[in-house]
């Protein structure tokens, strides 16, 4: 097999070699090109120690030497480039105590997590295959290298990397890595939160966020998501649903496309169901208020989870807003594009249609021609660039002040009472008719 190599990645190994040192391009780079993926960055092992790779290039820095790596730096791009190593006893189920240098490619290779990330090449020996990288990659397989307790037993995060890359790729995990996950989903907890943020994210943007099934089957949820675990429990006796919320949640997430705040809002916007359920005397599930309980339960995992703030605040007011309903008229839509933002409501109608295919056949017609009716008015409304917050008011607080209206929250209380006159007409924007109006708010 022929692999193309970046013409930086060639200089690097070839530069080695000619030093008398073993080099090969490795891991998920490899795995990726042989896919016809494009890798995202290229990683190069050596026999070479840290110090003579530093020998060998110009402009090098040190980011991880105590475990054999260092970065070259080519052409503004660093490269990193790590010495064949052994890993010591793992000390907290992450990290090695310490490794040991070897000159031996194979105890490299053997150290990696799944057969897929183990295969190495340069252009002088061609593809180094010793686990059975190929045949997996065929099969479309997930299979630890080695013993699948010991690789999760050393560092726990390669738990939630065997479904992330089950989900990325569309591979199944095989039987024996599937038995290890089971034993060993517990060692999650050793993660940082940041790790599982970053592989929750990149399992849920992959091309099979169904995965996330597949993650509750194995254990892991009820460790890094255990609110997930209560939706998959929680069943819908409902004309207008046809699965538990776990499993609505999952469609859901197949019917969004694969963006951040999208795909985190319908993780999210059902799980305050399970605390809100009640039953009717008729035998039909409730959930109301619902939205309230899901914004209080996204906001307390994405702290947990350690996201940004600007990701906590949009996509919880999304989460929020996940089901608001309005007449559909251009006043009842110009009052929810202010409660939900101009630029968050083509998120909203994305997500109101996501969630409607998630559900029972069950008035579905009905509930997509509200939903287009609504974008229709939406998009009137921004075409006519109606007034819709308070700085889009023709008047403004210093024109009150100007008017003798002293500073303090009567101003406010008055901009919030002319922009509700406005938002229902909005032909009354206009600074004379405002200031007229205005007069007769002043106490």
């Amino acid at each position: 097999m022929k692999i193309s190599l970046p013409q930086n990645v060639k200089y690097i190994i070839k530069a080695l070699q000619q030093q008398g040192h073993e080099a090969f391009a490795v891991g998920g780079c490899i795995r990726d090109s042989i896919l016809g993926r494009i890798p995202e960055d290229w990683d190069i092992t050596t026999s070479a120690m840290p110090e003579d790779v530093k020998g060998v290039f110009k402009r090098t820095f040190d980011t991880g030497i105590e475990h054999g790596t260092v970065t070259v730096l080519l052409d503004k791009v660093g490269y990193e480039v790590t010495t064949y190593r052994i890993d010591g006893k793992y000390e907290d189920h992450r990290h090695p105590m310490e490794v040991e240098f070897t000159r031996n490619l194979r105890e490299d290779l053997l150290r990696r997590d799944f057969t897929i990330n183990a295969m190495a090449y340069n252009e002088q020996t061609g593809l180094v295959d010793l686990f059975g990288g190929m045949q997996d990659l065929k099969e479309k397989r997930i299979a630890c290298v080695g013993s699948a307790v010991k690789r999760f037993e050393e560092d726990a995060l390669r738990i939630l990397r065997a479904v992330r890359f089950a989900a990325q790729l569309g591979f199944a995990i095989e039987e024996e890595t599937q038995g290890a996950i089971l034993q060993m989903a517990d060692s999650l907890k050793y993660v940082s939160a940041e790790r599982v943020q970053v592989e929750l994210m990149k399992m849920l943007l992959s091309a099979h966020p169904e995965q996330i099934e597949e993650a509750y089957k194995l254990g892991i949820t009820k460790v890094i998501l255990p609110e997930f675990d209560r939706m998959m429990l929680t069943k819908q006796e409902t004309p207008h649903h046809q699965y538990n919320v776990g499993i609505h949640t999952i469609q859901a997430l197949r019917h969004i496309k694969a963006d951040k705040i999208l795909r985190l809002t319908m993780l999210f916007h059902d799980m305050g169901k399970p605390e809100m359920k009640t039953i009717g005397e008729d035998g039909v599930a409730h959930f109301k208020k619902h939205e309230i309980v899901s914004e209080r339960i996204a906001k307390q995992v994405f702290r947990r989870l350690k996201f940004d703030n600007e990701t906590i605040q949009i996509v919880s007011k999304l989460v929020l807003y996940h089901d608001y309903r309005m007449p559909q008229t251009k006043s009842a839509v110009r009052r929810a594009i202010n409660k939900i933002s101009m630029e968050l409501f083509p998120m909203y109608l994305m997500i109101r249609r996501a969630d409607t295919f998630a559900k029972s056949e069950y008035l579905r017609e009905e509930k997509f021609q509200e939903i287009e009716a609504v974008e229709k008015l939406y998009l009137e409304i921004k075409e006519n660039k109606d007034c819709i917050v308070i700085k889009d008011l023709a008047i403004s607080g210093k024109d009150l002040l100007d008017m003798g209206i002293p500073q303090g929250e009567q101003i406010g209380e008055i901009l919030q009472k002319l922009l509700d006159e406005v938002l229902e007409y909005p032909e009354y924007n206009k600074k004379r008719f405002l200031m007229q109006r205005a007069s007769l708010f002043i106490s």
